[in-house]
C-alpha cells in the first residue's frame, strides 16, 4: 500500500454506528494518516457520509456548511424522548381530521410543505452534540437535565412527500446547515396536531456530492487489500471543492502562489471569488489547492502539501 493516500470516499455509512467509528474503518482500511468527515450522522441515520483522507482533511470544513438533502420517515401520532425512534415514546394522539380521507389529508400534507419551506426557526434538541459549558446537551439530556436553547433560524430550500401511508410518509427535505431533520418531524407533528417523530433518516446529498457514486462500508472492508478496486472510488482531492470555478496558473505564478505570496491574475467575473488552483492544466494531478480572487490578485487559502498531488493507489 503506498504511503500518503489523499482523496474522498463518498461512503454509505449504515445504521447502527457512528459517523467516527465508520471513519476510523476507512482510515484503518487505507493506512492513511488523516482522517475525518464532512458533518456527522447520528447511528440511526444512514447515506451519504464524504470520507478525507490525508490532504482532502484540509477542505473537510468547506462542506460542514453546505446544503444537504435527507430522505426523513416519519411516523405520526407518537411523540418520543428524542425526537426518533431511539428514544421511549411519551405521547399518543390521534390526527385531528380524518386522515382516511384523501382529499383532507393530501389537504393537510399540502399546508405542511408551505408553512415548513423558507426560512423558520428551530429550537436545537437537547439530544444533539451542541455544547454547553464544554458538555454536549445529550449529557444534560441523559442525566434528566433539560436546558433552555435559544432558536435559530436555518433554510428548507424544498419539501417533498415521497410516499404516504398513513401513519408514516417519507419526505425529501433539503436545508441549509445546521438543520435538525428531527426537530423537523416534531414540529411537523405539532403542526397536524397529532405529534411525530423520526423513524428513519438518509442523507442523499452534501453540497454538490451525491450518492451515486456512494461504496458500502462491507465494499471498504472486502476490498481492503485490493488496490486496483479501492482505486475505482477514491476520488481525487479536487472532488470536494468541484462546485467552485477553476483557475490555471502557469509555472511561475504557482511557484509563488506556494510561497504565499500574493499573485496579480486577471479574469473576467466577479471582483471577490473563491476559487479552485491548478498549475496549468485543469487535472486532478494538478490541483494547488483554493484561493481567494479579489480585485486581480490571489491570495492563497488552502493549499496542498507541495510532495502531494493526487494518490493513485495502481502506481
Amino acid at each position: 500500500m503506498p504511503q500518503g493516500v489523499h482523496g474522498v470516499i463518498l461512503l454509505d455509512k449504515p445504521e447502527g454506528i457512528s459517523s467516527q467509528t465508520a471513519v476510523t474503518i476507512v482510515k484503518r482500511v487505507f493506512h492513511a494518516e488523516k482522517a475525518g468527515h464532512t458533518g456527522t450522522l447520528d447511528p440511526m441515520a444512514t447515506g451519504l457520509l464524504p470520507v478525507c483522507l490525508g490532504e482532502a482533511t484540509k477542505y473537510s470544513q468547506d462542506l460542514l456548511d453546505a446544503d444537504k438533502t435527507y430522505l426523513a420517515t416519519i411516523k405520526f401520532g407518537e411523540k418520543t424522548t428524542t425526537g426518533d425512534a431511539e428514544g421511549e415514546v411519551i405521547e399518543t394522539r390521534d390526527a385531528n381530521f380524518d386522515v382516511t380521507d384523501k382529499v383532507q389529508l393530501d389537504a393537510k400534507l399540502d399546508e405542511v410543505l408551505k408553512r415548513f419551506t423558507g426560512a423558520i426557526e428551530q429550537v436545537p434538541p437537547m439530544y444533539s452534540a451542541l455544547k454547553r459549558d464544554g458538555k454536549p446537551l445529550y449529557e444534560y439530556a441523559r442525566a434528566g437535565e433539560t436546558l433552555e436553547r435559544e432558536a435559530r433560524q436555518v433554510t428548507i430550500y424544498s419539501l417533498k412527500w415521497v410516499s404516504v401511508e398513513w401513519p408514516v410518509a417519507k419526505l425529501e427535505v433539503a436545508c441549509s446547515k445546521g438543520t435538525y431533520v428531527r426537530t423537523l418531524a416534531e414540529d411537523i407533528g405539532e403542526y397536524l396536531a397529532c405529534g411525530a417523530h423520526l423513524i428513519g433518516l438518509r442523507r442523499e446529498k452534501v453540497g454538490h456530492l451525491t450518492l451515486n457514486k456512494g461504496v458500502t462500508l462491507d465494499r471498504v472492508k472486502e476490498e481492503a487489500n485490493n488496490e486496483v478496486a479501492q482505486a475505482a472510488y477514491l476520488l481525487p482531492v479536487d472532488a470536494l471543492v468541484q462546485e467552485l470555478n477553476s483557475l490555471e496558473l502557469s509555472n511561475e505564478e504557482a511557484d509563488r502562489l506556494r510561497l504565499g505570496q500574493r499573485v496579480p491574475v486577471s479574469k473576467q467575473g466577479s471582483e471577490e471569488e473563491l476559487m479552485r488552483i491548478y498549475r496549468g492544466s485543469i487535472e486532478s494531478c494538478n490541483f494547488m489547492g483554493t484561493a481567494d480572487w479579489r480585485k486581480g490578485v490571489l491570495h492563497p487559502r488552502r493549499l496542498m502539501a507541495q510532495v502531494v498531488a493526487v494518490t493513485n493507489l495502481t502506481n
